[in-house]
C-alpha cells in the first residue's frame, strides 16, 4: 500500500481507538453498586478561585465494597464538595462528620439494573456510531485517493483492510458492553 493509504487507514483506526476509549470511560462511570472512586470522576470543585477535579483537592477512598470515603485536604472544602457531590446527580447522598464525607453505595434493585443496562447499550451504540464515521471518512478517504491517482486494487484493498478495522473494534465494543452488562447484573 502507499504511504497516503497507510495514513488513511492509520487514521481510521485512532479514531475508532477513541470511540472505544471514550465508551470505556462512559462505562465506568455508571454504578454498578460497588463503590469505585471512578464514579466521581467529572465532579468539578471551587478551589482558590479555579475549578478542580474532585480527586485533585481531596484522598477518596474505598475501605469496603459499599462505601467511598472522600477526605479533603483542606477541611474548609467540606461543604463545597458535599455540595457538589448532591449537585452532580450521581444519585448518592453525601454523609459529612466534620472531617470527612461519606457515601454508601445502596444495593441496585432490578429496576435500577435495567435502567443502568439500558444506558450501557446507549453508549455502546455511540461507540458504534462513531467507528460507523471514522470508517465513512476512510471509505471516502480511499476514493479520493483513487481520484488522485491510486489504482482501483489499491483502494479495494484498502477498503478491505478499513472493514477489517471496523469489524475489529465493532467486536471490541460487543466485548466492553458484555462485560459492563455482566458486572451490573451481578449481586
Amino acid at each position: 500500500m502507499t504511504e497516503e493509504a497507510e495514513m488513511c487507514l492509520e487514521m481510521a483506526e485512532e479514531s475508532m481507538q477513541a470511540s472505544i476509549e471514550h465508551l470505556r470511560r462512559e462505562l465506568h462511570k455508571l454504578r454498578a453498586g460497588k463503590a469505585n472512586p471512578s464514579i466521581l470522576d467529572g465532579i468539578m470543585i471551587e478551589n482558590y478561585g479555579s475549578k478542580m477535579p474532585l480527586n485533585q483537592v481531596a484522598s477518596i477512598n474505598t475501605p469496603d465494597a459499599r462505601t467511598l470515603v472522600i477526605q479533603p485536604w483542606d477541611k474548609s472544602n467540606l461543604s463545597i464538595i458535599e455540595k457538589e457531590i448532591i449537585n452532580s446527580n450521581i444519585g448518592l447522598n453525601p454523609q459529612n462528620d466534620g472531617t470527612i464525607i461519606r457515601l454508601n453505595i445502596p444495593v441496585l434493585t432490578e429496576e435500577r439494573r435495567h435502567e443502568l443496562i439500558k444506558r450501557a447499550k446507549a453508549e455502546a451504540e455511540e461507540a458504534r456510531i462513531g467507528i460507523r464515521n471514522a470508517r465513512k471518512s476512510a471509505m471516502h478517504e480511499a476514493q479520493q485517493l483513487e481520484k488522485d491517482g491510486l489504482s482501483e486494487d489499491m483502494r479495494k484493498r484498502l477498503e478491505t483492510k478499513i472493514q477489517e478495522v471496523t469489524d475489529k473494534f465493532g467486536k471490541v465494543v460487543e466485548d466492553v458492553l458484555s462485560e459492563k452488562e455482566k458486572d451490573i447484573s451481578t449481586i
